[in-house]
């Protein structure tokens, strides 16, 4: 029997790169899937590829800095499932390197708004939904660049490690309620956020170069760590936030 059958997963910004990715892998893990995500086409696309590969999903659009939204996607969730055991928040939003002076208001709003908010969102709803049903787990997409500095990035390095305290102060909060918080520091990988950020080939080979693996990570490698902290093989980690990364931070 599948690890997860019987149980929920939902998957914030679950309609390409990293979300798609652990959407599907949830899903081949016998878990039924709720992907949100505000473009509806990819959306309904991740969703066809998992009804295909014989699994059960649900699409709900949402915009996880409003919430309403939010709120609106638990309860979905519940109505069509009737449970929530795990969720990855995965949506998120980069900043393209700019010097402090030219950086606008509009982008620290943005970004803060979508990766700092949509998170604390998300758990504020999602873990009242698995305590209905004796607990479950959660994994916050953080980022490298929530355990370093990063020139030209401090907006955005900033809302990742606003994303780490959000995690090991509501992993502390809920630990005793089998309710389970960790993060995952992804480095750089293969999605179309990096594409966009690393625009010639010479960005590409500096970021390749910075790993000692000497490349750049795939999706599927950060999915297959968030379904791994979601299992019972992980059932001691709580409050963690844990580098997928090449190696780069053990530098």
């Amino acid at each position: 029997m599948s690890q997860f059958a019987g149980k929920v997963a939902l998957i914030t910004g679950g309609n390409s790169g990293i979300g798609r990715a652990a959407a599907i892998e949830f899903a081949k893990q016998g878990a039924k899937v709720v992907v949100s995500g505000r473009r509806e086409k990819e959306g309904h696309e991740v969703i066809a590829e998992i009804k295909a590969l014989g699994g059960e999903a649900i699409f709900v659009k949402t915009d996880v800095s409003k919430a309403s939204d939010v709120k609106a996607m638990i309860e979905q969730t519940l109505a069509k499932f009737g449970r929530l055991d795990f969720a990855f928040d995965n949506a998120g939003v980069e900043q393209m390197l700019t010097p402090l002076p030219e950086q606008t208001e509009e982008t620290y709003d943005q970004i803060m708004d979508i990766n700092v908010k949509g998170v604390w969102l998300s758990l504020k709803h999602e873990i009242p939904a698995m305590l209905k049903t004796g607990g479950g787990a959660v994994v916050n997409n953080s980022s490298v660049a929530g355990l370093i500095g990063a020139a030209t990035a401090p907006i955005y390095v900033a809302s990742k490690h606003a994303v780490n305290g959000l995690t090991k102060s509501v992993a502390l909060e809920y630990a005793k309620q089998n309710v389970r918080v960790n993060a995952v520091a992804p480095g750089p990988i293969e999605t179309r956020m990096y594409r966009d950020f690393a625009v010639t080939p010479e960005v590409r080979q500096m970021l390749e170069g910075a790993h000692p693996m000497g490349r750049i990570g795939q999706p599927e490698e950060i999915a297959s760590t968030v379904v791994w902290l979601c299992s019972d093989g992980a059932s001691f980690i709580t409050g963690q936030i844990l580098p997928v990364d090449g190696g780069y931070t053990a530098q």
